[in-house]
């Protein structure tokens, strides 16, 4: 394998670069409000089943009310 030189090497990285689309701002947005949407889904759908989790097992041993 040949060798690479620090030069050629970073003109490789900058070619490459160039190749890359970029999002645009509205993009980046709309998968930000989607990812905060679906953290948000996930956390009540956790809550919901830790709390029949926990009501099961109060239900089961008989403790508390």
């Amino acid at each position: 394998m040949a060798k690479t030189t620090p030069a050629l090497f970073f003109k490789q990285v900058r070619q490459e670069v160039a190749k890359v689309t970029w999002p645009t701002r509205r993009e980046v947005s709309v998968s930000t409000a989607m990812v905060f949407i679906m953290v948000l889904i996930a956390a009540v759908f956790f809550l919901v089943v830790d709390q029949f989790f926990a009501w099961s097992v109060r239900l089961i041993f008989g403790l508390g009310g």
